[in-house]
């Protein structure tokens, strides 16, 4: 007993850093029952290993769980605080076989919502819930079978096999077919109901939706055919997974996640056929897709090639875009990202592509735009030839820079030693470079000539906005738009009136944003903007009308009553706080409408929701009970942005007195966890 502790610390101090030495894990096949009561996971595990030295032990990376059972002849199976060790005289060269059960309680990477379950590896470790190994560079074959009540569904990385039923829990059998890192096990658990359709490569694609969003399906995953179909032709290597997957959750901390074969991202771009003009799916839906060559089946080494995985989604997903939307959109989004890195740059804050703590803004987009210029300097064909040959060339391995490089090089005979300088180790960002790029586009040249009039008189460039308004150009006209909003009404009255007899969407609704105060002669021809089939547009004509004339207050409210919005309900809320202001309107009505308010800050809704109910809430100086219940309980959120947030505004609010004394007054009715962080800040 005391020999097999001795080994059991020697070991967990000594082979932490050499373990990809010993052993090669081939499969983790694992039951799963995540129990929402108490938000632990309960399961069993059966690895396989092949030993690649003898050694007397090896690991799984486990986060604070204990072991229920075991069974290997020989093996003892001890559990570390982060770590599950299998301890015996492992021979060289030979393949065993461990199984074992265990339970934990993870903190992260499993999280628990309304009516949901879902993962979140990337970052968070798939260690807390599922033993596995938390090494990018070590691929296994996941097997995941998962428990869940029979009333829900659930998907998962790799082909349903089967599905088996237990009074009222049914079993989830999926089958993977190729290695990937931990990092990208996934499942997702809820009332959904999901459609399949099928590539043109035959590769069926299954859509989710949870059951009360069903009328959204299309509008949320329009273009997804056409999305794969091209991203399979563009990368020139097939899909290299059994099926694709994509699940709508809530409260998701990311917009969307590329777990192998089985994307999972926020519902948030679930959207109606309205919504869809102004915050759609398609981009994420893009770029997760993509991700599932660049960063499932080639994975970086290490955080030093991230750029790797985010630049090469971006830029793909870019692709996907323009043979969507078209070439000038392409060249849009291109000019907006350049914007950015260029503000980053002019700052001194720059970051080469290939530090490893650069930002999202370097990763994804100064890496969408190294692969840009790249292609421009060696040409379409040897671009194309140098992505499909370093793909298959690494496929199911871990790649570095230069993998892709030496692809790149062995591909073109174009010289591309200073691309590189300036593209992956020069800090600032070429801009220069990246105008010139831009300059090829016709479009861009004619908004270029547009935006470059923004500080000339309004007399001395009337006529050239005029005739960007009436281009047909989306993003010209816009911005001719813009250009009118700190100039007097009656020098512009014709040039608005011109853009809102477009009936150009986009171009109306620069109009509506770019307008704070109505002038009176202006009302009737504005006020149109509430008919718009755009939520954002609606929403900022309808708080400017609400502002500009009180006397018609009611008749702006009561023409807008039945809109909701995006998921976030942003029409909505905003009519509820602008009735509740409005004097002598439903006033019988507004205990209701105040209650409805309310009733969004709390944990039903999600956090999206919840942080525009407590906006406007809090704006109106609201401090019932169940304000400040909920607004604790959003202090525990899992969403850092959200929690913290909500610790600001509460923060502020028992900085005056005497709502610390209201929010310990109601400390009995709040939960554990929502106990314990008042404990901790308030040093009780």
């Amino acid at each position: 007993m005391r020999y097999t502790f001795f080994l059991f610390i020697f070991f967990t101090t000594a082979l932490n850093a050499q373990q990809n030495d010993l052993v090669d894990f081939i499969t983790i096949d694992a039951t799963v029952e995540p129990i929402a009561v108490g938000e632990r996971v309960e399961g069993t595990v059966r690895v396989t290993f092949k030993m690649l030295q003898k050694a007397d032990s090896v690991y799984l990376d486990a986060k604070k769980m204990t072991i229920t059972d075991y069974a290997l002849e020989g093996v003892t199976v001890r559990a570390s605080e982060d770590k599950i060790w299998l301890i015996n005289s492992f021979e060289k060269d030979i393949t065993y076989t461990a199984f074992f059960s265990y339970e934990a309680t993870p903190k992260q990477a499993l999280y628990f919502t309304k009516n949901q379950i879902w993962t979140q590896g990337q970052g968070k470790y798939t260690s807390h819930w599922l033993p596995s190994i938390d090494d990018m560079n070590d691929k296994i074959e996941f097997d995941l079978q998962i428990m869940a009540p029979s009333k829900y569904t659930v998907a998962a990385n790799g082909r349903l096999d089967k599905f088996i039923l237990y009074d009222d829990k049914i079993a989830w059998k999926f089958d993977m077919q190729q290695p990937m890192s931990s990092y990208l096990v996934a499942f997702a658990i809820g009332d959904f109901k999901m459609k399949k359709i099928e590539s043109e490569s035959g590769i069926p694609i299954e859509l989710y939706i949870a059951t009360k969003d069903s009328l959204k399906r299309e509008p949320t995953y329009r273009y997804t055919k056409e999305i794969f179909d091209f991203l399979e032709k563009e990368i020139g290597v097939a899909y290299p997974w059994q099926n694709y997957k994509q699940v709508p959750v809530s409260d998701f901390l990311y917009a969307g996640m590329e777990n192998t074969s089985c994307t999972i991202f926020s519902e948030a771009f679930v959207v109606d056929a309205t919504g869809f003009v102004d915050r759609n799916y398609v981009n994420v839906n893009a770029h997760e897709l993509a991700h599932q060559w660049f960063g499932n089946l080639v994975t970086e080494t290490e955080g030093t090639h991230h750029w790797l995985h985010e630049g090469f989604a971006t830029y793909y997903a870019l692709l996907a875009e323009k043979e969507i939307f078209g070439v000038d959109y392409y060249y849009w989004k291109l000019y907006n990202s350049a914007e950015q890195l260029q503000a980053m740059s002019d700052i001194g804050k720059g970051e080469s592509l290939l530090n490893p703590k650069a930002s999202s803004l370097t990763f994804y987009e100064k890496g969408a735009w190294a692969l840009h210029i790249l292609k421009e300097l060696i040409g379409e064909e040897a671009f194309k030839l140098a992505v499909k040959n370093y793909l298959l060339k690494h496929q199911f391995y871990n790649v570095t820079t230069e993998d892709f490089l030496d692809s790149v090089r062995a591909n073109t005979f174009v010289e591309i030693t200073q691309w590189e300088e300036d593209w992956l180790h020069q800090s600032a960002f070429k801009a220069e470079q990246a105008y010139q790029s831009l300059k090829k586009s016709s479009f861009m040249q004619q908004f270029f000539e547009v935006s470059a009039v923004r500080a000339i008189p309004i007399s001395e460039k009337k006529a050239l906005l005029k005739q960007a308004i009436t281009s047909g150009n989306d993003f010209i006209g816009q911005e001719a738009v813009y250009q009118l909003a700190f100039e007097d009404f009656t020098e512009v009255s014709d040039l608005y009136r011109t853009a809102l007899k477009t009936n150009n969407l986009h171009i109306r609704q620069a109009v509506a944003m770019s307008m704070d105060k109505i002038p009176l002669e202006f009302e009737s021809e504005y006020k149109t903007l509430l008919e718009d089939t755009s939520y954002l547009t609606v929403e900022a004509a309808l708080y400017n009308l609400w502002v500009s004339f009180p006397e018609n207050r009611n008749e702006y409210l009561k023409k807008t009553k039945d809109l909701v919005g995006f998921q976030d309900m942003n029409i909505r809320q905003l009519w509820l706080g602008l009735a509740l202001f409005t004097e002598g309107f439903s006033d019988s009505e507004k205990p209701q409408m105040l209650s409805e308010l309310l009733s969004y800050s709390g944990e039903d809704y999600s956090f999206e929701i919840r942080e525009k109910a407590f906006d406007y809430l809090y704006s109106m100086g609201i401090q019932q009970d169940i304000f400040i219940k909920n607004l604790v309980n959003a202090c525990t959120h899992h969403y850092w942005r959200f929690r913290d947030g909500a610790r600001e505004m509460l923060d502020d609010f028992m900085a005056k007195e005497p709502n610390k004394e209201k929010v310990l007054a109601l400390f009995s009715s709040y939960s554990e966890k929502e106990k314990a962080y008042l404990k901790r800040k308030l040093n009780l």
